[in-house]
């Protein structure tokens, strides 16, 4: 999903110091919650890569400099997350940790409720698996 100019929720919700401490605090949710354990197990022990990626994914992705696609390419979410077993579950897990991490830095509640229609459209398309 290519965020629109239209829709620079980057600079709305306070740039790359928020986008960083919103993967963070998503990462230390994931890691923390015991309720998160299905989503956490697909991810290697030391989660730095993965914060990084979904740093420099976050910040194209919401408006900001599109830091993936120039390291990476195309970010291909669908086909990159197709090793791993996600069905409804992993995505509600994946989900509560985002919620939560949005709310936890103070990101307005009116760009959380837009935020979080989109992450959700994202995390569902991510799915490989039934239930």
């Amino acid at each position: 999903m290519q965020p629109t100019p239209t829709n620079p929720h980057y600079n709305l919700i306070g740039g790359e110091e928020t986008v960083r401490r919103l993967v963070d605090r998503f990462y230390q949710l994931m890691d923390e919650l015991p309720e998160a354990y299905g989503i956490r197990k697909l991810h290697a022990a030391d989660l730095s890569s993965a914060k990084e990626k979904l740093f420099e994914f976050l910040s194209g992705w919401l408006g900001g400099p599109p830091l993936y696609e120039q390291k990476y390419g195309h970010p291909r979410l669908r086909q990159r997350h197709m090793p791993f077993a996600i069905g409804e579950a992993e995505r509600d897990q994946w989900m509560m940790c985002m919620e939560q991490a949005m709310a936890d830095v103070g990101m307005d509640e009116s760009y959380r409720e837009q935020l979080k229609a989109a992450f959700f459209k994202t995390a569902d398309f991510m799915r490989n698996r039934e239930g």
